[in-house]
C-alpha cells in the first residue's frame, strides 16, 4: 500500500513538472514572437502570438490547478477544487477573444492595403516556433495525465500554425504577395475564435450541470435495470465537475429487502460497472417497492 502511494505521488509530481517546463517554453517564446512580429511587420506572427499567449495561459492555469486539485474536498468545497479549472477556461477565453478581435481589426485593413513584411525574419521565427512548440509537445507526450494530453493537443495546433507561417514566408520570399500575411492572420484568428466558442460552450454546459456529452442517461438507466435485484430506478441525475470527473445520484427500487452485506456488494458492483461507463462518483439510495419517495413527483 505504501509503495502505491509513493508511485502516485511521484507520478503527480512528474505531471506538474512537465506542464511547468512546457509553460516556460511556450511563454518565453510568446514574448519573443510578439517582439518578432513588430520587427518583421507581420500581422500573421502577431496573430499567432495571441494564440500562443492563450496557450501559455492554459499551461499556467493547468500547472496551477494540477497542484490545487490535490487538495481534494474540504469544509469549503465538498467536491474538491476540480471545478476551479472552469474559471481558468473562462479567463483564457476572454483573453483570446479580446486578442483575436484586436488582430482582426489590424489585419482586415491590410487586405486592401497590403504591407511588405520581413520574410527572412518570419522564416527564422517559424523554424524556432516549430522547434519550441514541438519540444513542449514532446515533453507533455511523455506524461500520462489527461491534463497533459489536452494541453499537448493545443500545442500541436501551434506547431501546425507555425508550419503554415513557414510555408507562407517561403511563398512570399519568391513571389510578391504581401497580402498573404493578413490572410494567414485572419485564418489563425478565426481558428482561435472557433475553438474559444467550443470551449465556452462546453464550460457553460458544465456550469449549468448538463449531462456530459459522452454519457447517455437512457443507456445508463437501461444498464442498471438489467441487475436482477433491481425492480426500477428513478431520480437519476448525472453531471460533471470539470468535464472529466463525472458524478451521478440515483434512487434504486429493489425487488425485495436485502441484508446490509448484500447491499454493500450490490453497490460495489454497480459503481464498478458505472465507472466503465465514464462515471467516477456514484451516490445510491436504495428503496423498497412500497416505500414513498418524496423526490419522485418532481424529478
Amino acid at each position: 500500500m505504501s509503495h502505491n502511494h509513493t508511485h502516485d505521488h511521484l507520478h503527480d509530481h512528474s505531471d506538474v513538472k512537465n506542464i511547468k517546463v512546457a509553460f516556460f517554453l511556450n511563454f518565453g517564446f510568446t514574448l519573443l514572437e510578439i517582439v518578432g512580429g513588430f520587427l518583421t511587420n507581420s500581422i500573421a506572427i502577431l496573430s499567432d502570438a495571441v494564440h500562443d499567449l492563450g496557450d501559455s495561459l492554459s499551461l499556467g492555469l493547468a500547472w496551477y490547478f494540477q497542484k490545487v486539485a490535490r487538495k481534494g474536498s474540504d469544509t469549503s468545497y465538498s467536491y474538491g477544487y476540480k471545478r476551479f479549472s472552469l474559471l481558468g477556461a473562462v479567463i483564457n477565453s476572454i483573453v483570446l477573444i479580446v486578442g483575436s478581435i484586436f488582430i482582426l481589426t489590424a489585419a482586415v485593413p491590410r487586405i486592401f492595403n497590403p504591407q511588405h513584411t520581413q520574410v527572412e525574419g518570419m522564416f527564422l521565427l517559424a523554424i524556432v516556433g516549430i522547434l519550441v512548440n514541438g519540444a513542449a509537445v514532446f515533453r507533455l507526450k511523455k506524461g500520462n495525465s489527461l491534463n497533459e494530453k489536452v494541453v499537448s493537443l493545443h500545442l500541436l495546433e501551434d506547431v501546425l500554425g507555425w508550419a503554415a507561417i513557414l510555408v507562407g514566408s517561403i511563398i512570399m520570399y519568391f513571389f510578391d504577395l504581401p497580402v498573404l500575411d493578413p490572410i494567414m492572420s485572419i485564418a489563425i484568428a478565426c481558428f482561435v475564435l472557433f475553438n474559444v466558442y467550443k470551449n465556452i460552450r462546453q464550460s457553460l454546459r458544465i456550469i449549468l450541470q448538463g449531462i456530459p456529452d459522452k454519457v447517455d442517461i437512457t443507456d445508463i438507466s437501461t444498464h442498471l435495470s438489467q441487475f436482477k435485484e433491481i425492480d426500477s430506478i428513478h431520480d437519476v441525475h448525472i453531471w460533471s465537475i470539470d468535464g472529466n470527473y463525472n458524478v451521478m445520484t440515483v434512487h434504486i427500487v429493489l425487488k425485495q429487502v436485502l441484508d446490509m452485506d448484500h447491499l454493500a456488494l450490490l453497490k460495489a458492483t454497480i459503481r464498478e460497472s458505472l465507472e466503465a461507463e465514464g462515471i467516477q462518483h456514484v451516490t445510491i439510495e436504495f428503496e423498497t417497492a412500497d416505500e414513498s419517495c418524496n423526490f419522485e413527483k418532481c424529478c
